[in-house]
């Protein structure tokens, strides 16, 4: 099914699409021929994913952007608004976990820094990309969440509460916009080896423990998320919205 997956002319953007998650995501989209304009600070890691997928059937537009900014999200819809025209996609993938630890130890830095990244950032991408969705009577909206934001993450007060209200967000979009023909989904990830989760995945004592207790055994791999969120952008999805697809190897099955 997936191979047979066509976004050909369509236009996302992926927050955080230099690696991991948003890195397999903007595989898969520019592979199925969809323009993606992948946005994070570090444009040098922008500009490696870029080459690294030039061949892909779909361009690939490195644009350097603070996602807590208001001003750089601003000028990064209108830069791909300019180059490739109005989104059809929206991936909303870029997070921060700054507050590890017991929830007493949080501070109010911790949370307005969270809220900035985790929150603000989805709802401001939302504002500037949506009424050009609606104007089409098409688009699909994809909230990268968490398992946390279904389950109390261990040490994780801010984590499990921002990726819940990212859920919650989802599916009140979904309900707002789902007769203008916007879709909005969340993608719910377990325990992924990425850069951003070696916290827990190098951690021998936790991975020993989900061995033992989830049903499949192992961390996930980036790409399996990556083709939930291709099906997810995609019109094999078209009766599909305010859902949380979540992909955890069974971990919340227990």
């Amino acid at each position: 099914m997936y191979n047979d997956i066509k976004l050909d002319g369509r236009v996302a953007i992926v927050t955080g699409g230099g690696r991991g998650i948003g890195k397999a995501i903007t595989k898969r989209l520019a592979g199925a021929g969809a323009n993606v304009a992948i946005a994070s600070r570090k444009l040098e890691v922008l500009a490696e994913t870029a080459n690294e997928y030039k061949d892909l059937p779909g361009k690939i537009l490195p644009v350097e952007c603070h996602v807590g900014r208001v001003d750089q999200l601003e000028k990064l819809v209108a830069t791909v608004e300019k180059e490739f025209g109005t989104p059809d996609i929206l991936v909303n993938n870029s997070a921060t976990n700054i507050g590890q630890g017991p929830s007493l130890n949080v501070t109010d830095e911790m949370l307005d820094k969270m809220i900035e990244v985790n929150i603000k950032a989805a709802l401001r991408l939302v504002r500037l990309t949506v009424p050009g969705m609606i104007k089409k009577g098409k688009g699909s909206i994809i909230n990268i969440a968490s398992i946390a934001g279904l389950h109390p993450q261990p040490g994780g007060l801010l984590y499990s509460f921002t990726k819940a209200g990212l859920i919650m967000m989802t599916r009140t979009w979904a309900c707002e916009f789902g007769k203008s023909g916007v879709r909005v989904n969340a993608i719910a990830p377990g325990l992924i080896q990425t850069d951003f989760s070696e916290f827990f995945w190098k951690n021998e004592g936790h991975v020993k423990k989900l061995e033992a207790t989830q049903p499949i055994p192992r961390v996930g791999q980036i790409d399996e998320i990556g083709m939930g969120a291709l099906y997810l952008a995609s019109d094999e999805s078209s009766f599909m919205t305010g859902q949380v697809m979540v992909i955890d190897g069974g971990a919340t099955a227990m």
